[in-house]
This record gives C-alpha cells, sequence and structure tokens, in this order.
C-alpha cells in the first residue's frame, strides 16, 4: 500500500476520532499522578477489539503519544510527574511555572513533545523496514538469543536488585508454558480448565498488574497527607503560552539533542522516555552556554527533556515492529493487542501487514498534530483534574479493569486472571519487585522456548547450532552485557567515589 492510500484510509471521520478519542484519554491519564500510560493502554485494549484493527490502534496510539506528553503537565504544575517519563521535566518545569509562567511551560511542553514525537516517527518510517528485512535473515538460534536479549535488557536495568528482576522474568517465562505445547500440541499445567488451553491471556495480566495492582498499593499506603490540597499552580488568563523566536532559537539544539537520544534509547528493550530524558537533559546540560540553569527553571532542560521522552515512543516502536521486541511496557501491551487482532508480529509484519503498517506510521504523524491543538487549548482544564480526589481516580480505575478483563472474550476466568495478577502486583510494588520482567518473560518465553526447541530438533539435540551464526555470537555477546552491566556501572561508580 502506498502512504497516498493510507493518508486515505486514515482521514476518516471514524479514525480521526478514535485518534481523537485517545489522544484525549491519554491526556487525562498522563495528568493524574499513579495512573501510568501503560495502564491506560492496558485497559483500552479490550474495548478495541469490537472495532476496526486500524481503528482499535489508531485509538491506543492516541493514548500512548497523549499520555506520555501529558505526563509533564502534573509535572509542571505540582512538581509530580504524571508518569514516569517526566521525570526530568520536574527539574527545571515546575521551577518556571513557580515564576508566574505556567502557561509557557505547558507550551514548551507541548510544542517540544509533538517536535520528539514527529521527529521519532520519521526515524521509524525510515528504519524500520530495512531492520525488518535484516532480522528475516533470522533462523530459529537467532530467533532464539534475540528474545532471550529482550528479557535480559528489562532484567538489567530493573530498578530492584538483579536477583529480583531474574526472579520475576523467569516466572512470566514460566506463566508462558501454561495452555498447549507449541510443538506437540499436548496439554500443560491446565488441570481440567479448557478455558487455560490457549494459555493465559496477555491483556488480563497486563491489567491486573499495572491497573489493579497499583490501585491496591495506592489504597493500602494511603496516608492521611494525600488528602492535603495540593499546592497547584495557576494559569492566569491571556498568560502567554508560545515562546518567542529568540527563545525557540535557544532551545531547538537542546530539543534536538533530546530528540536523538530519546530515539536511540528507545530502540534499546527495556529502556523509556524516563531514561532518555534524564540523559538527555545532562547531555543538554553539558554542551549550554547557561548550564546554570539546569534545575534552576531552565527553557532548555524543559525543551530537551519533553523532547525526549515522547521521541523515545517511535524508537521503541522501531523495535517492537521489526524484531517483535518490545522496547517497554506500553510496547508489550500494543504487540499483545497486534496478536490479538490476528496478526503475527515480529519481522514478518512488514511483509504480511504493510498496509497496516503504512496506517499505523501515519496515525503516529496525526496524533502528534492532534496533541498540538488539543494540548495548548486543554491545559487549564487538564490542571483543574489535579484537584480530583485519589478514592474516586481508584474505584473508576478498579470497575475499568473489571469491565475491560471481562470484555475481551466474555470469559470470568479472565477476570480471576485478572485480580490474581492484582494481587500479586500489590505484593511486587510493596516489596520492589519489578514489574517489567515478568510482561516480558510473559510475552517472549513462548518465542524463546519454541525457537530453542526447534533448534534443538533440527540439530539432533546437539547445542552447537545455538552459536554457529555471527548474529548468534553477537546477540550472545549483548545478552552478557546487558546481564553484566549492573555489576560494571556499580564497580565504576565506587571506584569514582573511592577516586573522589
Amino acid at each position: 500500500m502506498s502512504y497516498l492510500t493510507a493518508i486515505q484510509s486514515v482521514f476518516t471521520p471514524g479514525c480521526l476520532l478514535c485518534v481523537l478519542l485517545g489522544v484525549l484519554v491519554g491526556m487525562v491519564v498522563g495528568t493524574l499522578p499513579g495512573l501510568t500510560s501503560v495502564m491506560a493502554i492496558s485497559l483500552i485494549t479490550p474495548l478495541t477489539f469490537k472495532l476496526d484493527s486500524t481503528y482499535g490502534f489508531a485509538m491506543l496510539l492516541g493514548v500512548y503519544n497523549s499520555a506520555i506528553f501529558s505526563g509533564g503537565i502534573s509535572a509542571i504544575a505540582i512538581n509530580t510527574p504524571g508518569t514516569p517519563a517526566s521525570i526530568a521535566t520536574t527539574f527545571d518545569g515546575y521551577k518556571i511555572s513557580r515564576r508566574g509562567k505556567t502557561g509557557f511551560a505547558l507550551g514548551i511542553n507541548t510544542l517540544y513533545s509533538v517536535f520528539g514525537g514527529l521527529f521519532s516517527t520519521i526515524v521509524l518510517m525510515i528504519a524500520c523496514a530495512p531492520l525488518a528485512r535484516l532480522a528475516l535473515n533470522f533462523g530459529s538460534p537467532e530467533y532464539f538469543w534475540l528474545a532471550l536479549f529482550g528479557l535480559c535488557m528489562m532484567i538489567s536495568i530493573s530498578h530492584a536488585s538483579l536477583a529480583k528482576g531474574l526472579i520475576v522474568g523467569i516466572l512470566g517465562m514460566l506463566l508462558s508454558t501454561v495452555g498447549l505445547d507449541p510443538l506437540l500440541g499436548s496439554k500443560r499445567f491446565i488441570g481440567n480448565n479448557t478455558a487455560l488451553l490457549d494459555g493465559i491471556a496477555f491483556i488480563p495480566v497486563m491489567i491486573g498488574l499495572f491497573g489493579v495492582g497499583e490501585m491496591l498499593f495506592q489504597i493500602f499506603e494511603h496516608k492521611k497527607e494525600d488528602d492535603a490540597p495540593r499546592d497547584i499552580a495557576e494559569l492566569k488568563e491571556r498568560e502567554r503560552v508560545l515562546p518567542t523566536k529568540a527563545e525557540h532559537r535557544r532551545m531547538a539544539v537542546p530539543g534536538i539533542i533530546g530528540s536523538i537520544i530519546g530515539v536511540i534509547v528507545g530502540i534499546i528493550p527495556g529502556t523509556g522516555g524516563d531514561i532518555s530524558a534524564l540523559i538527555s537533559w545532562d547531555v543538554s546540560k553539558r554542551v549550554s552556554r547557561h548550564p546554570e540553569e539546569f534545575g534552576d527553571g531552565s527553557v532548555e532542560g524543559l525543551a530537551t527533556t519533553c523532547a525526549s521522552n515522547n521521541a523515545s515512543i517511535g524508537g521503541a516502536l522501531t523495535t517492537a515492529l521489526a524484531l517483535g521486541i518490545p522496547g517497554d511496557g506500553n510496547t508489550a501491551v500494543l504487540l499483545g493487542a497486534l496478536t490479538m487482532y490476528g496478526m503475527v508480529t515480529g519481522p514478518t509484519l512488514l511483509n504480511n501487514s504493510a498496509d497496516f503498517v503504512c496506517r499505523l506510521y501515519i496515525i503516529m504523524i496525526v496524533a502528534n498534530l492532534l496533541i498540538l491543538p488539543v494540548g495548548l487549548l486543554s491545559a487549564k482544564a487538564c490542571i483543574k483534574l489535579l484537584s480530583i480526589k485519589n478514592q474516586y481516580i481508584q474505584m473508576a480505575v478498579l470497575m475499568i479493569c473489571s469491565i475491560g478483563a471481562y470484555s475481551m472474550n466474555r470469559n470470568f476466568m479472565d477476570v480471576i486472571i485478572m485480580f490474581i495478577a492484582g494481587i500479586a502486583g500489590f505484593f511486587f510494588r510493596k516489596y520492589d519487585y519489578p514489574l517489567g520482567p515478568l510482561i516480558l518473560g510473559l510475552l517472549l518465553g513462548k518465542m524463546c522456548e519454541t525457537n530453542l526447541r526447534r533448534t534443538l530438533m533440527l540439530s539432533g539435540s546437539s547445542v552447537k547450532m545455538l552459536f554457529s551464526t555471527p548474529i548468534s555470537i553477537l546477540l550472545i555477546i549483548l545478552c552478557l552485557f546487558a546481564t553484566l552491566w549492573p555489576f560494571i556501572s556499580d564497580w565504576i561508580s565506587k571506584k569514582k567515589t573511592a577516586e573522589s
């Protein structure tokens, strides 16, 4: 399908309405602290299965792009990031708003988030197809190591210890073995429950971990001071929102730096907008003519973080679409949604569903262009959302979680799985176990197992075939580096501390 045909397919009232609804939902979720973009996409996904796949994915991409951008609204207004990707936005955004320039800070957040999103979409359109063509040369050994590399990356950057990341990742891989054997078709670990023949459904687990688990954690960790009125920055009438030409010239280089770093970091599996924004802020500070302003209300610092966290979206989608390896939790849910739509994810996606991928590129551009007017016009309404009590939000999310889990297959087993995953997610949060490795294990576990067993069958149970190609060797090195990097970085930091 040509891009002209894709544009005609996307620019229909139904598709544009779905993108707009996704953008609006993403803005609400991203603005409210405690609700993440992964949670929003997980909750919306079951509701899209009754729609055309293009319309459903248009809504999901609208939520994804908008939630990452709008996380900066609460970061600027109340110094609390709406999503993890906006952590670095608090460094300068809140300081600017306390000087009576809340509208100006929100304007920068909108403009440079859109700039980073459009930049990364262009990179996605250019890099995705060549990367997928390279991956089409992969055999079962390469796919095994590729899946293992994705798991290693998520485990190695876990905020908790490496041991906790390994435990959770292995648990996810074990859950992926429930259901029918992928090669022999025999039943595994289902007992007499025929509802588990297709395995443990991915979406209910996602909804439980990131929706129910997060809400249970907030309810049980509730403190009275949480009910205290928030110090919300005011948005004055007729306040200047758009930067001047001189300010744009000053923010241009940091914005480009943030976009480039965002794409690069986003491509690496297991990373995300939070990591890319922190790196971009540090790099921009080093090259700036005014490094002393960073952390004290620098427009350069705000611009680079806003561009970077949205630019990571295109990078993460590049890895997800070309290789079938999710770059972060958001793309893990999106790959799960594509599977539910009946598509085979991975390198063959661009060949088998080329028309759909072309429409996806156009939807990404449309979603970012819609964020521009919606973000600038609805800033005051989004700030008012911050005054909603947490109890109302928690009850609403729990209700939507239940509806979403049931509506996917109209199966109460999915609701049970959701609540079990929610209870597990609560304890993971309480004892600081990362959720990412479990999701990656569940998503990539079957790919890892199937290709390992297929390789052993082809080689007569010999493991030599796993180490027989240069690509396999490269992926093995990357797996080792990803696993050992936490120990290497700790050693480097201890050495620097000792020297200083």
